[in-house]
């Protein structure tokens, strides 16, 4: 038992060996709940439950897109910890950059295996394995990019707003027992989004009015909250975390 007291809830949080999924996992874990986190390098996994804290933290290593690894995370999770309150789906993926109109299609396809296919095989087994009776929160991890165009990562774009669109099915039909929200973050300082700002910071940061990329525990923060009680009468919502980029919507 560390200082923080046991919540009693626990958490399974894909793609979380860093970055947003890190951050979200260090946010509940503060909060005194217990998580398992999922991510492709077992190296990186062992490191983040090592920081965690190994009292709080478990990990399965795999590819989110791969069902009998969905279902050995579903499973182990509950033999470890005997309950999942919460789903975090952040695993995410977007190997190309350039225009949709040269996309070629098998990559179109890996990337909404992962980023929208996955994220609904979770929400099922999570859902028949405990939600379903006990009730509980899922948090999509979107994008910004789900909502506007997004010029030269157009496929994530469309995977994103897919997402979104997931998230109000299955709001509505989880309900009364489990909330489903998602969260749109803007340009976030991880590695998984390195190209977008790598060697010119200050200048992509100018474009945000509060002066500043996201980073990983803003995210959390925004988790933290739609996974608590202070968000009982939310669901189906879509929250925007994005530095206020989309104020200059329009602006010229």
């Amino acid at each position: 038992m560390t200082a923080v007291e046991l919540s009693g809830k626990v958490a399974l949080i894909t793609g979380a060996s860093r970055g947003i999924g890190y951050g979200v996992a260090e946010a509940l874990i503060a909060r005194g709940d217990r998580v398992c986190i999922t991510g492709r390098n077992e190296d990186a996994l062992k490191e983040a439950v090592e920081a965690l804290g190994a009292d709080r933290a478990m990990y399965v290593a795999g590819k989110a897109h791969d069902e009998s690894h969905q279902a050995t995370v579903v499973e182990r999770t509950m033999e470890t910890f005997g309950r999942i309150d919460y789903l975090v789906n952040n695993a995410g993926t977007n190997p190309v950059f350039g225009p949709i109109a040269d996309l070629d299609l098998n990559v179109a396809r890996k990337v909404f295996e992962t980023n929208v296919v996955s994220a609904l095989g979770f929400a099922q087994r999570t859902w028949h394995a405990w939600q379903k009776d006990n009730g509980g929160a899922i948090v999509n991890i979107a994008s910004v990019a789900g909502l506007a165009p997004s010029p030269f990562i157009g496929a994530y774009g469309v995977s994103k707003a897919a997402l979104i669109n997931l998230t109000v099915q299955l709001a509505h039909e989880f309900a009364p027992k489990v909330r489903v929200n998602a969260i749109a973050p803007a340009v976030v300082k991880t590695k998984f989004a390195q190209a977008l700002y790598e060697g010119r910071e200050a200048e992509a940061a100018a474009g945000y009015p509060l002066g500043r990329l996201g980073v990983p525990s803003d995210i959390g923060g925004a988790a933290a909250f739609l996974t608590s009680e202070q968000s009982d009468w939310v669901t189906g919502q879509t929250l925007v975390v994005d530095g206020g980029i989309f104020l200059n919507a329009g602006v010229a």
